[in-house]
């Protein structure tokens, strides 16, 4: 009966100490962020440069919020592609601005079989965390070699520790990964506040009844809806709407050219053939060759250089080279920047010629008038980088 007795008491004992082990072994309950605590943690990560390799680059530093959250060095490409934390690697897309991303729907592909949504040029991030942790680990970008790393510089640092406890509680940053998800969902809980998305242009205003247009910038606003441009350049389709992103979020292939420089800089090469959407990971289409995502309007007039690998200086330019499309006249078919033909599209196949055809060509007075409707989309906070840009093209011109 003793040894009985023993052996029961064995059993109780190991079968206590086997639950103790399995709580140990089991990770810490993950509570749900307070979002307000969450947001301010992403806004100090959105600046911090210890989520680089050589701790040079944060995220502001490629989408500055002085400069409507886009990148404002100058690299061998000029302004149309981003240098990386090594400083010396080069991207081959112009790094798009972040201002009113959040409302970019999850990648999805509709009823009708197009891709709408996701974020960056050609949607490989789905969603706005996606978005935030890939230029981490991106070698061009901010080369981070992995997840472990991430997790290992914001431990080593004395402040994020607590940081992430208050916010998700204890042992987040001992797991590579949950810590790596933290920091995306915080990047992208900042993406959604307002800083971002403000809805206060001097457009927002007039809709508000707050302000008035000049006679130019109706005019503007006139041909922007009866020259097409809304077909991809508002996501409602009544004509005026609070909260209008001007993006439909579809992908498209416009016959952009190469851009040589942003080519050479990237170090891809002159046979390197960027195919957009169809380089998606997830998409293997020959359909989808060459299109690209059409990009939020919304301060556009302050994010130059434009279309996906920055191959035009000037907002007018971008505006112009639809003419192509509209018009035989023989200067529709020059690239008023170089003065030479525009150049074949980078992808000839898919081209959206049903919406690129239906319009009419856009003259000077219309051009001019539709910058004027397109200023109005900035930003409050941006009106000044109008009024630098307006007096810098005066004195060029004085020159």
């Amino acid at each position: 009966m003793l040894r009985a007795s023993l052996g029961l008491g064995a059993l109780v004992a190991a079968g206590w100490a086997a639950v103790a082990l399995a709580a140990i072994a089991e990770p810490p309950e993950r509570r749900a962020p307070d979002p307000a605590r969450l947001a301010a943690l992403g806004e100090r990560l959105f600046f911090e440069t210890a989520l680089s390799m050589n701790g040079t680059q944060s995220c502001a530093t490629c989408h500055d919020p002085a400069r409507a959250f886009t990148d404002p060095r100058e690299g061998r490409a000029g302004l149309a592609v981003s240098v990386g934390d090594n400083g010396e690697s080069h991207g081959d897309r112009n790094t798009p601005t972040l201002s009113y991303a959040s409302f970019s729907p999850e990648f999805h592909q509709t009823a009708s079989g197009d891709w709408k949504g996701g974020q960056f040029w050609d949607g490989r991030a789905a969603n706005l965390r996606e978005q935030a942790g890939q230029p981490m680990l991106n070698p061009v970008e901010m080369a981070m070699p992995d997840k472990q790393t991430v997790a290992a510089r914001l431990s080593a640092d004395p402040g994020y520790p607590a940081e992430f406890e208050a916010v998700w509680g204890p042992g987040t940053l001992d797991d590579p990964a949950r810590a790596f998800d933290a920091v995306a969902e915080a990047l992208a809980a900042y993406q959604q506040t307002e800083e971002f998305a403000p809805f206060d242009s001097r457009y927002d205003r007039w809709l508000r009844g707050e302000e008035t247009f000049t006679a130019q910038e109706e005019f503007g606003h006139t041909v922007f809806i009866t020259w097409n441009c809304r077909l991809c350049h508002m996501n409602r389709k009544q004509g005026v709407a609070e909260n209008e992103t001007f993006t439909n979020f579809e992908y498209h292939n416009i016959g952009v050219p190469v851009n040589p420089a942003a080519r050479n800089a990237s170090g891809l090469g002159p046979d390197h053939v960027d195919l957009g959407l169809s380089a998606h990971p997830g998409i293997d289409d020959p359909a989808q060759d060459g299109r690209f995502k059409v990009p939020t309007l919304r301060n556009v007039a302050v994010t130059g250089p434009y279309m996906h690998n920055g191959v035009f200086q000037d907002l007018r330019t971008a505006i112009v080279f639809y003419n192509k499309y509209t018009s035989r006249r023989k200067h529709a078919k020059i690239n008023p920047e170089t003065g030479e033909d525009w150049g074949p599209p980078e992808v000839e196949a898919n081209l959206s010629l049903a919406e690129l055809e239906s319009g009419l060509m856009v003259d000077d007075a219309r051009v001019d008038a539709l910058v004027a409707f397109l200023e109005t989309l900035t930003d409050r906070r941006y009106e000044p980088l109008l009024a630098e840009q307006k007096a810098a093209r005066a004195a060029a011109q004085g020159d």
